[in-house]
């Protein structure tokens, strides 16, 4: 599903990212897709939960760290993609198990047109990657697209 904004249609782009590599280049090849497509792009960055600490002071300290982290990394792909493109990247910082996280996004947002992931150069491809193209890829309301990690920027710059 697409929004329709002035007759246009908006494919919007999901991309979660953390501080990997593949990360990075999954945002490049979305970003330079919706620049070139007329999309946007949200980026989806993942808190994960603490485990549970005796003590509540510290929980707090280690996840309002942990959240401070994700808004910096936020900030900086946005930033990169606002001057490289012109693009105002969605965001959306939460807490929670990546594999739910991802679903309630999807869920919230039919507008979302692909789910951009990127794959380890390496050994496994991630759990996200594994859940979202294994048995449940048939379950979703748009398009899985894994960019490898192996891929330079060049050769991603060429396909997006």
């Amino acid at each position: 599903m697409h929004i329709a904004c002035a007759g246009v249609v908006m494919r919007t782009y999901l991309v979660v990212i953390d501080e990997t590599d593949e990360a990075r280049l999954a945002l490049r090849f979305a970003s330079r897709r919706a620049a070139k497509t007329g999309g946007a792009v949200h980026i989806l960055a993942l808190v994960p939960e603490a485990d549970f600490v005796a003590w509540g002071g510290v929980q707090a300290t280690m996840e309002a760290e942990a959240h401070e982290k994700a808004e910096e990394l936020v900030r900086t792909a946005a930033g990169s993609i606002f001057e490289e493109l012109g693009l105002q990247p969605s965001i959306t910082i939460r807490k929670g198990e990546g594999v739910d996280v991802v679903r309630e996004m999807l869920d919230e947002h039919p507008e979302i047109a692909a789910l951009v992931l990127g794959a380890a150069a390496q050994g496994t491809p991630g759990p996200l990657v594994a859940h979202f193209t294994g048995t449940n890829a048939g379950s979703l309301h748009c398009p899985v697209m894994v960019i490898p990690g192996s891929l330079s920027e060049t050769a991603l710059d060429e396909l997006s």
